[in-house]
């Protein structure tokens, strides 16, 4: 078994709750109103750029030209934002901070956008206590592709080999791996049990 000398993290639904549905509760109360509006207007694809980082100014005009009539439920997207952050998973977040205090090279991978990160690190202080991160909005970069793996190995110094990358998408795990890391496909919801047992696996004991 390869020796693992560096965790890396993923954030939204490994360790913060993410889910933009929340945001939306009042604003579009009918369930298949509010899927249909975040699949096809506010889409997975449409925010991904803004992970980017794209402006967010930018991006609800952009939709707001072709959806003048959704005006205010577009704006409530980023306006809103920190609804779809309701809370942590206390139980990974000490499976996380246990690596840090116990000597573990810990940094962060992740898809966000730039300026919603910062507020991200204020709510949930514990992400700055990783040794460094790679934001996609920052770089510019976004999972799963190549180069933002390549990014954050090179500036933090990191092993590809040695490198073990815990991510609730099976895209993005399958890519760490492409990139030579090794990699646990895991959601904060399946709890630290499961994490912990994943992590014993690559001889990481919490």
């Amino acid at each position: 078994m390869t020796r693992i000398d560096h965790i890396v993290f993923d954030v939204g639904k490994v360790l913060v709750h993410w889910d933009p549905h929340l945001v939306y509760l009042d604003l579009i109360p009918d369930a298949d109103e509010r899927s249909h509006f975040l699949t096809h207007i506010c889409s997975p694809d449409w925010n991904l750029e803004q992970d980017r980082g794209r402006d967010w100014t930018e991006a609800e005009e952009l939709l707001i030209a072709e959806h003048p009539e959704k005006e205010a439920w577009i704006r409530a997207f980023s306006a809103d934002w920190v609804k779809s952050v309701p809370h942590a998973y206390e139980d990974i977040v000490g499976v996380y901070e246990g690596l840090i205090e116990a000597g573990r090279d810990v940094t962060l991978l992740t898809n966000f956008n730039q300026h919603k990160f910062l507020i991200a690190k204020d709510k949930f202080t514990f992400l700055k206590k990783a040794r460094g991160e790679t934001v996609s909005g920052e770089v510019q970069l976004v999972k799963p592709e190549a180069a933002i793996y390549s990014h954050h190995h090179d500036s933090h110094g990191l092993e590809p080999g040695k490198t073990l990358f815990i991510d609730d998408s099976i895209a993005n795990v399958e890519a760490a791996r492409q990139a030579g890391w090794q990699a646990i496909h895991f959601a904060g919801v399946e709890g630290a049990t499961k994490l912990t047992a994943a992590l014993q696996q690559h001889g990481i004991e919490v």
